[in-house]
């Protein structure tokens, strides 16, 4: 299955609820679905954040009631799911919450950090994926050596955390967004290491260097239950060594606690007329037709704005030259889609600090989505009541047009479009 059939797969999901929920009972249906998306990515969040030893029972119990609710006869009251599907927002906020504070225990203060792309000459593991927990095992085991670790699509952000990246070992960065895996993976010559989901069934040309840990896994694969990389490690000893390859370097770690320092300038520079706009562009990639309208829209942005961007979606719009603003970058990765959190943290702030509600903020959301942990975030959006998002490139194939047509009107809902310049100077234009 190639990248296309994954999403289109995802948006045109087989009914899987109760006998006679179908039918005209599409809508209690959709919202049953939503919940179970939103669940599944929560459930992804929770995982990483109890790996890093943070847990909470309320989270688990929710998950366990809302899951419950989603069985054959139990529920079959639109009201309630609604309010579930909004609670599981709340909860999944809290999962957020517990992982950003987990990576900062874990790995330090987050501090913006220039970040070498390319190869350099020597043996190299690339490591994809999410989990920063199985990138900091294996720089553990590697080190004193002269394997060389590099970090592929949503792991760049790792480089944030000040113990990840002085590690000798952490050799900077390589490739793209998750859907370029097969032609880029192909073309790294060391083991590929598979940390979380985002994962694509290897071709044979890198089948036997591709290596997943625990629930990732793939056909025929070699997957890694424990914390042991010493098979990861004797492949890259096996495999032909990089070359030295450079390909310019990039810049992230504008953690939510790294934009807070400066909240006071940028509230300043807000009411001085100076910061025309904030737009938070990013989200879950895929390679379906329409993601560019992502790349069009933040290169159509004013020179006075700053773009906030996490998730793989960060990869439509990276590339493009943006400037500075006021000292800052005018592009702001925040990180992994794990940070999701930290951008509504920063609304938040900015709410608090202009006394007024995020939905009356110089604040645009322009979010891609493609798949579970992009479902919780919105659902975790829209529990915070926040309004004005601009999703897409298509909307979720599960949920039914009335249901769509309710959010759309309690939440002014937005669907990407076909004039993402035009969309981008209305933006500025409500300032």
């Amino acid at each position: 299955m190639n990248c296309n059939q994954c999403e289109q797969t995802f948006r045109q999901t087989a009914c899987v609820t109760s006998p006679g929920t179908c039918g005209k009972d599409e809508d209690m249906h959709s919202l049953q679905e939503l919940l179970i998306y939103g669940l599944k990515g929560m459930a992804a969040y929770a995982h990483h954040a109890r790996r890093l030893g943070q847990s909470d029972a309320e989270v688990s119990a929710f998950m366990e009631e809302a899951l419950f609710a989603t069985m054959t006869n139990v529920n079959f009251d639109m009201d309630s799911l609604l309010e579930l599907c909004l609670r599981c927002g709340q909860m999944n906020l809290k999962v957020m919450e517990m992982l950003d504070r987990g990576h900062v225990e874990t790995f330090g203060q987050p501090a913006p950090a220039t970040v070498k792309e390319g190869t350099q000459a020597g043996p190299g593991i690339l490591v994809t994926g999410h989990d920063l927990l199985d990138l900091w095992d294996l720089l553990k085991q590697v080190e004193g050596t002269d394997i060389k670790v590099y970090t592929h699509g949503e792991m760049l952000p790792a480089h944030m955390y000040p113990k990840l990246h002085n590690h000798p070992n952490l050799a900077g960065h390589f490739g793209g967004a998750w859907q370029m895996q097969k032609r880029e993976f192909d073309q790294f010559p060391g083991p590929v290491l598979a940390t979380t989901n985002c994962v694509l069934i290897p071709p044979a040309s890198y089948r036997d260097r591709l290596f997943t840990t625990r629930a990732t896994a793939v056909p025929q694969g070699q997957r890694i239950t424990h914390e042991d990389f010493s098979a990861v490690i004797e492949a890259a000893r096996r495999c032909a060594p990089c070359v030295d390859q450079p390909k310019g370097e990039s810049t992230v770690g504008f953690h939510h606690s790294v934009l807070l320092s400066h909240a006071d300038t940028l509230v300043e520079a807000v009411k001085a007329g100076k910061i025309s706009r904030f737009f938070v562009i990013g989200g879950c990639d895929g390679a379906a037709k329409g993601r560019n309208y992502f790349s069009d829209y933040a290169e159509a942005t004013p020179d006075d704005s700053f773009i906030l961007t996490l998730g793989c979606g960060k990869y439509r719009i990276r590339d493009q030259e943006y400037g500075e603003h006021l000292g800052f970058p005018r592009l702001l990765d925040m990180g992994q889609c794990n940070d999701a959190y930290g951008a509504i943290r920063v609304a938040l702030a900015l709410a608090e600090a202009f006394e007024c509600e995020v939905n009356e903020l110089p604040l645009s959301l322009v979010i891609s989505w493609f798949e579970q942990k992009a479902v919780a975030v919105f659902l975790t959006l829209l529990s915070l009541n926040v309004k004005g998002i601009t999703l897409g490139p298509n909307p979720p194939a599960f949920v039914s047009p009335n249901v769509f047509a309710l959010l759309q009107e309690r939440y002014d809902l937005k669907l990407t479009g076909s004039d993402p310049q035009g969309d981008a100077a209305r933006a500025v234009a409500t300032t």
